[in-house]
């Protein structure tokens, strides 16, 4: 029980930050030597959703006002409804094609580390390259296109490797294609939103009917503790503003994966 809060309450906050909240628990269990990583996959994915279900309720719940005044305002500053159901397709296909595989094969500490180190030089090369085009990089998110939605839903797809990020992988997207860092982190919260939101009805219904009630407590408790935490950090966020330079975070990643693979040569382990 523990664990699951311990993993709940480190969920919250990586989910909010392009530093990947799955790879972060992953690897949090493995350094403690929990035995999370030695679950079933599907037990293992069945806390997970729990975890992401916590979060998304508590950024509902923060920002239910934000929410209900967009959808009154519509208007220039929403992101246009096509972009967003383009960028949705592409990790929906990848998400029904490749779970499995993904599951079986990915998510040990090792190709966590490469995602995060991968993910790491495309932020910084979109920073570079949003710094080196400031004058250009002024697009908001009405000034989507259908390409930008293309481009966001690949990174989206992309994202489902452990260790790279959703959000991460969009805003990265979204700098490259000269986006502000605001309006960059805007737009990959609005594409990121109802694919979320579509992957915890699918999982999440498919977790209740096939959950043992032995489960229910650990998954509430990690549910409880990523609500808690995310509602923290959230307004942690708030208070030093969002929408920063990706340089920082990128930084922290290589440094995170350098530290995993030191590990994993002094235990002789891949």
């Amino acid at each position: 029980m523990r664990q699951a809060v311990a993993l709940g309450l480190l969920h919250g906050p990586t989910e909010l930050v392009p530093i990947s909240s799955s790879g972060h628990t992953t690897l949090l269990a493995w350094q403690r030597g929990w035995d999370y990583n030695a679950l079933e996959p599907a037990t293992r994915k069945r806390f997970e959703v729990a975890l992401h279900a916590g979060t998304t309720a508590a950024l509902l719940f923060a920002g239910r006002r934000d929410i209900a005044a967009s959808l009154r305002r519509g208007g220039p500053r929403a992101s246009p409804a096509g972009v967003v159901v383009l960028a949705c397709v592409p990790p929906a296909l990848a998400g029904h094609l490749l779970q499995r595989p993904i599951e079986r094969r990915l998510g040990t500490p090792a190709t966590i580390a490469a995602g995060l180190a991968g993910g790491a030089v495309a932020m910084a090369a979109a920073e570079r390259r949003g710094q080196s085009r400031r004058d250009r990089s002024t697009r908001g998110r009405s000034d989507a296109s259908l390409a930008d939605g293309v481009a966001l839903g690949a990174a989206q797809a992309l994202a489902l490797v452990p260790g790279v990020s959703r959000s991460g992988a969009t805003r990265a997207t979204a700098r490259w294609r000269g986006f502000t860092p605001a309006e960059a982190d805007a737009l990959s919260a609005a594409v990121g939103l109802p694919i979320t939101l579509g992957a915890l009805a699918l999982k999440g219904r498919e977790a209740a009917l096939r959950s043992d009630r032995s489960e229910w407590a650990a998954l509430g408790a990690g549910a409880l503790g990523a609500f808690s935490s995310t509602l923290v950090a959230g307004a942690a966020l708030r208070r030093v503003g969002r929408g920063r330079s990706l340089t920082p975070y990128a930084a922290y990643r290589i440094a995170l994966a350098g530290a995993v693979v030191r590990r994993l040569r002094q235990n002789g382990t891949r």
